[in-house]
């Protein structure tokens, strides 16, 4: 989830192409698992110029309109994408293996560098160097809200909205379902009365491809992507029946009350109010997973959150972190079982969190290609992206709060020492990564290298 990866993927054979063979589809979609750094933009790109402009599979009008679908549903939109191609080209099982290949690599690493957090994050040197990270957290929430601001808010209306947004979650405490679904509703209204303030900025990522394309824009729409009212009560039928079995076997496991069955019911939830990118849901993870059901700390959100950015796959992944450190700190499966408990509950949190994806890209996508062109969610979808960026707002203010003051509780907002510290490395890391000179993990690198030398020059109090 940091800077775009140069790693190259194989060369696409000459000439044109009629069809992509499903061993060659997988291929692609497991290697691009493992180098989809960049955040949903630089996702999102990579599979532009890999598919649309180097390997010609899909058109650049049917990749953009496949794209304006995903980017109104909720969930990570690139790995929906991904989903939605894959499902394009080979149905069902193409669009299970590109979502899943998408975020499987993603959960390898973060499971791995989970474990090494639990176990030596304590150790003084690596708390330093955590610590150093901790600032740049909040600079790279900050630089979520100047990117996707300077993008959407054009217009005073959509200002407005932002700062309604945050004024709701920071001073009223109003429910992020709310925020969003209210936002829509501004849009749709807004998209009636002023439909100049609420046009969609558009999101091509580049030019049109010089050759023709295996799914071009004139293309037939394939047999199984044509809709059917059967096909799609099967598709949710057996979407209802995966989630209820799956969240039946694990009530009948560790009751309803038990932290493995509370984690599914909470990252389902969670995933169907996930509008706007995962630095929009972070508010809602942070009230259900630290507070109500105490899996992890608030320091420890961070510190996830930063582990996040530097892996592939959609930064949403930061729920399989939040999953480990509930099942390790709950010791769900025993004193002796805690990291097969920690596993479990990465595994949870994922499956939990993407499964609606499927059904949406599944169930949605034979609607979608009978509606090519037609635009009608663009004002609610911009409505809803300027209050996202209020709600970052919010979030890198809660972020800041608990790194500027780290001995602060509710009671006593602004009490213990001021870290002037933290300040000034996240002064540094906002400005670089607003003005594009370095990529986000080289400025979480920096930043925890900073932390170590302030350790090493005795203020560890940092």
């Amino acid at each position: 989830s940091g800077g775009v990866s140069r790693d190259p993927l194989p060369d696409p054979p000459p000439g044109g192409r009629e069809v992509v063979s499903f061993d060659e589809a997988l291929r692609f979609w497991w290697r691009l698992g493992w180098i989809s750094f960049g955040g949903p933009a630089g996702q999102i790109a990579i599979m532009h110029r890999e598919l649309v402009e180097r390997f010609r599979w899909i058109s650049e009008r049917r990749f953009l309109h496949a794209l304006n679908y995903c980017m109104v549903l909720p969930g990570p939109e690139a790995q929906q994408l991904a989903t939605y191609i894959g499902w394009l080209m080979h149905g069902t099982r193409g669009g299970i293996a590109a979502g899943a290949l998408f975020v499987l690599p993603s959960l390898f690493i973060l499971v791995a560098l989970s474990w090494v957090y639990v176990r030596f994050g304590a150790v003084p040197a690596v708390a330093a160097f955590l610590n150093g990270v901790k600032p740049a957290v909040v600079a790279i929430v900050l630089a979520a809200a100047w990117r996707i601001g300077s993008r959407t808010l054009r217009h005073p209306l959509l200002w407005a909205i932002a700062a309604a947004a945050l004024l709701a979650l920071a001073m009223a405490s109003v429910p992020f379902p709310l925020v969003i679904g209210g936002a829509a509703l501004a849009g749709i209204i807004g998209g009636k009365l002023a439909p100049d303030a609420f046009r969609g900025a558009g999101h091509a990522p580049g030019g049109a491809p010089p050759e023709a394309s295996v799914i071009d824009d004139d293309s037939a729409t394939p047999s199984h992507a044509r809709f059917s009212a059967r096909r799609l009560a099967l598709v949710i039928a057996v979407f209802l029946g995966i989630w209820g079995g799956a969240i039946g076997l694990l009530a009948a496991a560790f009751g309803w009350q038990g932290d493995f069955t509370r984690m599914a019911w909470f990252f389902t939830k969670s995933a169907l109010v996930t509008f706007g990118g995962a630095y929009a849901v972070l508010p809602y993870v942070l009230q259900g997973a630290v507070e109500e059901n105490g899996w992890l700390t608030a320091a420890q959100m961070i510190d996830g959150l930063a582990l996040g950015e530097t892996t592939p796959g959609p930064l949403i992944m930061v729920v399989a972190f939040v999953g480990f450190l509930g099942g390790w700190t709950k010791e769900v499966l025993g004193g002796d079982a805690l990291l097969a408990a920690a596993i479990a509950g990465a595994c949870v949190a994922t499956f939990f969190t993407f499964l609606p994806s499927f059904l949406f890209i599944l169930a949605g996508g034979p609607l979608v290609e009978g509606t090519r062109g037609e635009l009608r969610l663009t004002a609610p979808l911009t409505a809803i992206t300027a209050a996202v960026v209020g709600v970052i707002v919010n979030l890198a203010g809660y972020f800041a709060w608990h790194v500027f003051w780290p001995e602060s509780t509710v009671a006593a907002p602004f009490s213990g020492h001021f870290n002037a510290a933290s300040v000034l490395i996240a002064l540094a890391a906002t400005a670089a990564l607003v003005s594009g000179r370095a990529g986000v993990i080289a400025v979480i690198a920096a930043c925890g290298v900073a932390g170590l030398g302030l350790w090493v020059a005795g203020y560890g109090a940092m």
